[in-house]
């Protein structure tokens, strides 16, 4: 059982790829929401929405900027786990859409199962959502 004693970082570990990701996603996904309609349309089009396209443009904006902040936080976070993961598929699509190769394409997979991966082991002690303060009846 090699390196066993850093089974007690594993909390730890959970805070720094929660916080390394989300600020990543919110520095791509900001200058998104700050473009406004005709920058979210533009979004939707390059992965083939047309109807709604301002709309679907302005979600993948927003679960990059918006849900960076709360996957950074650990706040409401299988819910903006799952909205950057649906981005993620949206961005495979518009990759494979353009013709690009398995090293362009390849990120949003990997990043894919790293979101359900996280989705399924949760935000770990030091996020919001395990916040148990004195308000809400913890200890």
């Amino acid at each position: 059982m090699m390196l066993t004693w850093l089974n007690k970082y594993r909390d730890v570990g959970l805070l720094i790829v929660r916080v390394g990701l989300g600020v990543m996603y919110m520095i791509h996904g900001v200058p998104k929401m700050m473009g406004g309609p005709g920058k979210w349309a533009g979004l939707a089009a390059g992965v083939g929405l047309t109807v709604g396209g301002p709309f679907w443009g302005f979600m993948a904006a927003f679960s990059e900027s918006v849900g960076g902040l709360l996957l950074a936080m650990g706040l409401l976070f299988r819910p903006a786990v799952g909205l950057i993961f649906c981005t993620m598929m949206g961005a495979l699509s518009f990759h494979l859409r353009r013709g690009d190769g398995f090293e362009v394409y390849s990120r949003p997979i990997e990043m894919m199962i790293m979101f359900a991966g996280l989705f399924l082991i949760g935000a770990g002690r030091y996020s919001v959502d395990e916040c148990k303060c004195a308000c809400a009846g913890g200890g």
